[in-house]
């Protein structure tokens, strides 16, 4: 038996044991949007919880839209000009126009980038396109701490000052954040550094409610709301895509009604009820754009840990055509394999703010320490493989091979779109 892994722009196809006992985990079937041209100016009129759009930029002289970084395939060109369109029909000039890309604290996207991005050239065109950069100060307005935890949050002033603020994005399983979209777009999506890395820091991360599609206590999902009211609000377009990157709901309006409308409908295909756990799970990083880099694909090695067998063996393809990511992730990573898990994780939980990036160690601590990973990763330079901290492997069919044989329980899950789906075990009651 063969199955198709998402891997880069294109899948990877792994060979399986004839005697294996294969269970293949997708999406449950997605409705398609028909005609998205119409479905999207209908969210525009019709918006959750929220007047028309056109309306309030009636009432509004300057719009800023945030729109996700290259590491979110959204798609960007069914919305971007439909929504600028409404503004400029409303009265604000072109010049009053923003879009802000909510890069977090990664790099900026420029160039060829940029405008598969963006997705439709009149956009790039006409209207000013910046990179929130998280570390200049000037960029950034105080708007105060956050009640319960005390985050000071600073956020890009060209969003906070906007009369009209507009949060896009896709809303999918995030592994810390429960699901992303909506709010996230905003923190960490165009926060200052200092905020991310409070918000990020190792308690945060280690708490049991910090993870994918959950909101209930989850404390990044709680603060991200606590900043957005501090804000005095915003508007969000959220989206939904199938396995195939087809549009399967779009909504727009209030940004934490609309983004909840979003999750309710998501959440019916993404998380997958699963009776047992596996001592052999083969998953991926989604393919691109998640899987450019090392440090994105440890959202892959999280999403299929519930269902693996305590010790299991997980194996997990990602191109990561651009390498290993951040130079602070390689230095998180290399303290990881130099320190060992426990004393890296006693230095982290000493911390205040987190250091750039080193979250992302501290989530693959929950994969390693659910059952032993095995990354087969083309992009990574050979003194790239050691800094990963886990097991890098030449050939994803023999190591499936070699890993079910060496087993008396011969099951396998397979995962071929990643974190996009979340399986967990729900045993039979």
């Amino acid at each position: 038996m063969q199955i198709e892994m998402r891997y880069g722009r294109g899948h990877l196809t792994a060979s399986l044991p004839n005697d294996a006992e294969v269970t293949v985990i997708r999406k449950t079937a997605m409705p398609l949007v028909n005609n998205v041209a119409n479905s999207v100016a209908t969210a525009l009129r019709q918006p959750v919880q929220s007047p028309s759009l056109e309306y309030l930029a009636s009432q509004a002289k300057t719009a800023c839209i945030a729109i996700c970084d290259i590491t979110r395939p959204v798609p960007n060109s069914i919305f971007l000009r439909p929504i600028i369109e409404s503004l400029l029909h409303a009265g604000i000039p072109v010049s009053a126009i923003t879009i802000l890309v909510a890069t977090g604290l990664h790099r900026p996207n420029l160039g060829a980038e940029l405008a598969e991005l963006v997705g439709d050239p009149w956009v790039l065109e006409h209207i000013r396109i910046v990179n929130h950069d998280a570390h200049n100060d000037a960029d950034h307005v105080e708007i105060g701490k956050t009640p319960d935890r005390g985050t000071v949050v600073r956020l890009d002033r060209r969003f906070v000052e906007a009369d009209l603020r507009i949060a896009t994005g896709l809303v999918e399983p995030h592994f810390m954040a429960g699901y992303s979209g909506g709010r996230k777009v905003i923190a960490p999506g165009i926060a200052h550094a200092e905020t991310i890395t409070t918000f990020h820091n190792s308690r945060f991360m280690a708490d049991p409610f910090a993870a994918n599609c959950n909101l209930h206590k989850n404390p990044l999902h709680e603060e991200q709301l606590a900043i957005v009211k501090m804000l005095g609000g915003a508007l969000a377009l959220n989206t939904v895509i199938d396995e195939h990157r087809q549009l399967s709901f779009v909504n727009f309006g209030e940004i934490i009604a609309s983004h909840l409308e979003a999750v309710a409908f998501v959440r019916k295909y993404c998380e997958i009820s699963v009776p047992r756990r596996y001592p052999t799970v083969l998953t991926s990083a989604a393919g691109y754009p998640l899987d450019t880099t090392y440090y994105q694909t440890v959202k892959g090695m999280v999403g299929g840990i519930d269902i693996l067998e305590p010790g299991g063996d997980l194996i997990i393809v990602s191109a990561c055509s651009e390498g290993f990511g951040s130079t602070e992730f390689r230095t998180a990573q290399e303290t990881l394999v130099q320190q060992g898990p426990d004393q890296f994780l006693q230095q982290i939980f000493r911390q205040s703010h987190a250091k750039v990036d080193e979250w992302q160690t501290q989530m693959q601590l929950k994969a390693m320490a659910a059952g032993r990973i095995h990354l087969f990763a083309e992009g990574l330079r050979e003194s790239d493989r050691l800094a990963t901290g886990v097991n890098v492997i030449a050939n994803v069919s023999q190591a499936v091979q070699d890993i079910v044989a060496s087993k008396r329980d011969r099951a396998i899950a397979i995962i071929p779109e990643g974190p996009y789906v979340v399986p967990y075990h729900q045993p039979h009651r």
